[in-house]
């Protein structure tokens, strides 16, 4: 039996495999439960992601700003 990477498995999961490795991997996954216990994880941090709400803090986009005001003065001078 072929020993799959997570890189395996995220590229399976995401539909990134050929259609021959994708086979292969769906063989694996009827007959191994931990290569299963694998993807279960890969799924479920996933969704976890999906619902995860990042922004930048205020006093970063503060300093984004300043900069681009610094350098349009610059660039106008």
């Amino acid at each position: 039996m072929h020993n799959f990477t997570l890189e395996d498995l995220v590229q399976y999961y995401y539909n990134e495999t050929s259609l021959q490795k994708t086979a292969e991997i769906k063989d694996a996954l009827e007959k191994d439960w931990a290569l299963r216990e694998k993807l279960g994880v890969i799924t479920s941090a996933q969704k976890r992601l999906e619902v995860l709400k990042l922004s930048p803090r205020k006093k970063t986009i503060e300093n984004i700003l300043n900069y681009a005001k610094k350098e349009v003065k610059e660039f106008s001078a």
